[in-house]
């Protein structure tokens, strides 16, 4: 009896999780090689500067990092989460003053030969912050000073990323902070209105950088507008002069051709896709290379592993997903429930959002799928997300 007790007692890992976690990783670095074999940029590079070996060392030391984290019972990481809300918010201070700029952006800052991106680790310092600073009891929830201090925890960072500029990063702080702030039981009807009045100025917004005349159009990026005109099928051309029509439908034909290719790739590979380095949309060149082993690594797997090889990566992602909510529902106090919740929901977010622009429901917003696309700092903060879940799987009945 008491051996039962002991045995029932010990913590156990959570091993489906750990399972498709590194099963993702894997089948990442392997797609990741495929999409870059053909480049001429990755193919003149030594094999120990290869993307797909450098997902694998990040791979790697994420998983020490994860494992670290299980040692500790999140309750005395939480201490720290004013720390690492600060410390990211500083680092995403730092992009603009040290920051590298590629293609209009400053989102990285160089460190030696890697780049570190502060928008990852910064939704990890905000999911850690947000659970700490909700985990309190429900009497102070309701009351409107504590939901309106949240929601400057989340516009910070919203409005720094947002700056650089990275509006997909920036995007994922919504659902993550509104699904906190649902979970901890703020009074639904606070966050319904907000979400309302969102969704009307969205709507607003829309409207007028859509469809508005060019005087009257809320200024956002013109690679940003043409993305949302692509995506709702504007013509760029519209109410133009004859003789600029021809060149605005080049320019449409530009910005449309990437999700166009990647369409092509997840449905020309059939039930069970053309073999692993064997796309033909790679190797030719159509899915364009410079993002086919990052934004686009889902297409890359649809064409050459088909509509089965897609099943097994969303699978994948659904058993993540599914533990994630089983520990969150198991968890004894509200602290592990908030960050179970806020790590399942930016996982979630990912997955939805990089997917969804894969196949055309969605518009081009650089988001990169979690643990598959190649991205040393997202590989590193995905894995710190999945050993945040572990760790309130073994402490859950601590409290």
């Amino acid at each position: 009896m008491i051996g039962a007790i002991d045995q029932e007692s010990r913590p156990r890992l959570d091993w489906p999780q750990i399972i498709a976690v590194v099963a993702l990783l894997v089948i990442g670095a392997a797609f990741i090689h495929s999409a870059t074999a053909s480049n001429e940029i990755f193919t003149n590079r030594p094999w120990f500067r290869q993307p797909s070996l450098w997902h694998l060392i990040y791979g790697a030391i994420g998983l020490v990092i994860a494992g670290c984290l299980c040692w500790i019972d999140y309750r005395q990481i939480a201490r720290w989460a004013i720390v690492a809300y600060w410390g990211s918010i500083l680092l995403l201070l730092a992009v603009f003053v040290f920051g590298k700029e590629v293609y209009g952006a400053k989102r990285w800052i160089g460190i030696g030969p890697a780049q570190v991106q502060p928008s990852e680790f910064a939704k990890i310092g905000f999911i850690f912050m947000m659970a700490h600073y909700l985990s309190r009891p429900l009497e102070e929830l309701r009351q409107p000073s504590i939901f309106w201090r949240a929601l400057g925890l989340m516009a910070l960072p919203f409005l720094l990323i947002l700056k650089e500029p990275d509006l997909g990063s920036a995007l994922l702080l919504l659902p993550v902070g509104l699904g906190m702030l649902w979970a901890a039981g703020t009074p639904p009807r606070w966050i319904l209105r907000l979400v309302g009045a969102g969704a009307l100025v969205v709507s607003l917004l829309l409207v007028d950088v859509l469809f508005a005349p060019p005087q009257w159009q809320f200024k956002l990026k013109d690679y940003q507008r043409r993305r949302l005109m692509v995506y709702f099928g504007i013509d760029f051309a519209a109410n133009a002069p004859s003789s600029e029509r021809a060149r605005l439908h080049r320019e449409q034909r530009a910005h449309s051709y990437n999700v166009e290719q990647a369409l092509i790739s997840v449905g020309s590979g059939g039930w069970f896709g053309k073999g692993w380095n064997q796309g033909q949309q790679i190797t030719l060149g159509y899915l364009p290379r410079a993002v086919s082993h990052n934004d686009f690594i889902f297409s890359v797997i649809a064409e050459e592993k088909g509509f089965l090889g897609s099943v097994i990566v969303v699978s994948l992602y659904s058993v993540v997903l599914f533990t994630g909510i089983r520990t969150a529902a198991q968890s004894r106090d509200r602290l592990g429930r908030l960050l179970a919740v806020g790590v399942v929901i930016l996982f979630f977010s990912q997955v939805f959002i990089n997917i969804g622009m894969n196949i055309r429901i969605m518009p081009v917003t650089g988001v990169p799928l979690p643990l598959l696309s190649s991205g040393g700092s997202s590989v590193l903060c995905s894995l710190i997300a999945a050993g945040l879940l572990q760790n309130i799987h073994l402490y859950r009945r601590n409290y």
